[in-house]
C-alpha cells in the first residue's frame, strides 16, 4: 500500500459505523411521541438488549470521547441513579413489563462509579420491569483504577458474566501524556477478582495514535495485556477532535503520530496479537479462536452495534440515561445529553428522547451493506436484493466514491460482490462511506480512518 493512499485516507474523518444513519443525521422532529410508539410494538419483534449509560467518571482522561462528567462525590450519581429508575418505569409502562431481554450494557463514563448497592438495586429495577431470559448476559464496562473488591462482589451476584476494562496504553510516558495513569499491577488484580467473581468474557480496550506513543511502547503494552489473556481485545485509533471535546486541547498536538506512524502502530499492534494467539476479527477487533465473537466471524453472523463488534443479535436496544441512543425497527432515538434537561423531562413522566430518525427501505438496505462490509470487508449486492426485493444497481452505478476506490486498488467489484482488498483492510470505512447517503452532508467531524 502507497504512502499516498495511507495519508489520503488515513487522515480522512469517516464515521465508525457502529449505526446507519449515524448520529449526525438524527433530528428533533423525532421525540418522545415516535419513541413511545415504537416502544407500544418492540416485544413482538423478539428479545432486546438494554444499554445503560453511566455519565460520571473520577478523573477526566484527555483522549476521551465520551459524554462524561467529572465528579468527586457521590450525590450526583446517586440522584442521577435515581432519575435512570424512573426512566425505566416509563419505558416499561410503554413496552409493557414482557419485553424479553436477552443483553443488558452498563457503559459510560465509568458505571462501577456507583456503590455496590445502588448497582444491585438499578439491576433490580430492570428485572422487576423487563423479562429477563434465564440465559441473560450482562456486560460492564469498568476503570481498573477505582474497582473495589465489594463492587467486584456486587457484580458476580447480579450475573454480570462479561467485562471491558480501559487500559489504553501501559507506557508511563504515555499515561502521563493523557492523564490516565494505571499500573499493570492494577489491571492484572481487577481481572483477577473478575474471574474470580464467575466473569466468563474479558475484553481490552487499547488505543494507539495517542500523544508520545511509539510503535515498540504499543508492542510492549500488548505484550503485557496478553499475559492476562483476556478473551477479547479491541483497538482504536484515537480521535482528537478537541474543537468538540475541550479537554483534549490539554493534550499537545506537537506529540501526535502522524498518519504513516498511526497505521504502524495499529499494524503493530495487530502483528503481536496474533503472534500472542488472537484472531483479527473486522477492522479493530481480536478474539481468541474459541471466543464466541471469532466463531461469529468465522460464520458471518457478526454483528455491528453502538459497543463495536458483537454477537448481539437482538433487533431492538433500549437506551436508557443521558445522551444515550436506543434502536428500534422503526428506527433510532437518542435522549438528551444535558444532565439537567434528561433529568427535568424524566421527571415530567415525559420519554427524554431529544432526537432520532425514522429509517426507510432504502436506509435500511444500506444499513446492511455497510454492516456485512465492516464485520465481513465484503457485502454480496446480489443476495442483499434477492433477500429484501430490492434492486440494488442504483448503488453502485454513478457511484464516484466506490469507483474512485476500486481505481485505487482499495476495493473491487467481482460480479454482484464488492470486497475490499486485503491490503487495504484499515480503510474499509472509506467503502462503507461510499454507500452512506448522508455522508458529508452535516458538517460533522469524525474520527480518523486509521
Amino acid at each position: 500500500m502507497s504512502d499516498d493512499l495511507v495519508a489520503k485516507y488515513g487522515d480522512a474523518r469517516l464515521p465508525r459505523y457502529t449505526s446507519y444513519p449515524t448520529a449526525p443525521a438524527f433530528s428533533a422532529a423525532v421525540g418522545p411521541d415516535e419513541y413511545a410508539s415504537g416502544l407500544a410494538n418492540i416485544g413482538k419483534a423478539g428479545p432486546v438488549s438494554v444499554y445503560l449509560h453511566v455519565p460520571f467518571c473520577r478523573s477526566m482522561c484527555w483522549y476521551c470521547g465520551c459524554h462524561t462528567t467529572i465528579t468527586r462525590q457521590d450525590a450526583p450519581v446517586v440522584e442521577y441513579l435515581d432519575v435512570m429508575s424512573q426512566e425505566i418505569e416509563l419505558v416499561s409502562f410503554a413496552a409493557g413489563n414482557d419485553v424479553p431481554v436477552k443483553n443488558v450494557h452498563f457503559g459510560g463514563g465509568t458505571p462501577t462509579i456507583m456503590k455496590p448497592q445502588e448497582f444491585s438495586s438499578l439491576m433490580a429495577k430492570l428485572r422487576s420491569a423487563f423479562a429477563f431470559e434465564a440465559d441473560a448476559s450482562v456486560a460492564v464496562e469498568i476503570d481498573p483504577r477505582t474497582l473495589a473488591a465489594p463492587m467486584i462482589d456486587a457484580l458476580g451476584e447480579n450475573g454480570v458474566d462479561r467485562a471491558s476494562l480501559g487500559v489504553q496504553s501501559f507506557d508511563p510516558i504515555v499515561q502521563a501524556a493523557i492523564n490516565r495513569l494505571q499500573s499493570f499491577e492494577e489491571t492484572e488484580t481487577t481481572v483477577a477478582g473478575l474471574r474470580s467473581a464467575g466473569v466468563t468474557s474479558i475484553n481490552f480496550d487499547l488505543i494507539y495514535g495517542l500523544p508520545k506513543q511509539t510503535v515498540q511502547s504499543c508492542v510492549e503494552t500488548v505484550r503485557l495485556a496478553a499475559e492476562l489473556r483476556p478473551e477479547r481485545f479491541a483497538v482504536f485509533g484515537y480521535a482528537h477532535i478537541p474543537a468538540f471535546k475541550k479537554h483534549q486541547r490539554l493534550i499537545d498536538e506537537a506529540t501526535l503520530p502522524d498518519a504513516k506512524q498511526r497505521n504502524e502502530q495499529a499494524e503493530a499492534i495487530a502483528e503481536e496479537l496474533q503472534k500472542a494467539g488472537y484472531q483479527r476479527i473486522g477492522l479493530d477487533h481480536f478474539a481468541l479462536a474459541d471466543d464466541q465473537l471469532a466463531l461469529a466471524a468465522r460464520t458471518g453472523a457478526m454483528r455491528r452495534n453502538f459497543q463495536g463488534y458483537t454477537t448481539d443479535d437482538c433487533g431492538s436496544l433500549i437506551g436508557l440515561g443521558a445522551s444515550a441512543i436506543g434502536r428500534l425497527p422503526t428506527g433510532y432515538m437518542q435522549n438528551h445529553v444535558p444532565l439537567g434537561l434528561y433529568a427535568e423531562r424524566v421527571a415530567s413522566g415525559v420519554l427524554p428522547t431529544a432526537k432520532g430518525y425514522i429509517l426507510s427501505e432504502e436506509d435500511k438496505l444500506r444499513a446492511r451493506i455497510i454492516e456485512r462490509l465492516m464485520c465481513d470487508f465484503e457485502v454480496d449486492l446480489g443476495k442483499l436484493s434477492r433477500d429484501s426485493g430490492f434492486d440494488t444497481g442504483f448503488l453502485v452505478e454513478r457511484n464516484d466514491r466506490l469507483s474512485e476506490l476500486v481505481a485505487e486498488g482499495v476495493a473491487t467489484i467481482c460480479g454482484e460482490r464488492i470486497v475490499v482488498s486485503q491490503h487495504a483492510r484499515f480503510m474499509v470505512r472509506a467503502v462503507a462511506a461510499a454507500f452512506d447517503a448522508y455522508f458529508g452532508s452535516h458538517g460533522r467531524t469524525h474520527s480518523k480512518a486509521a
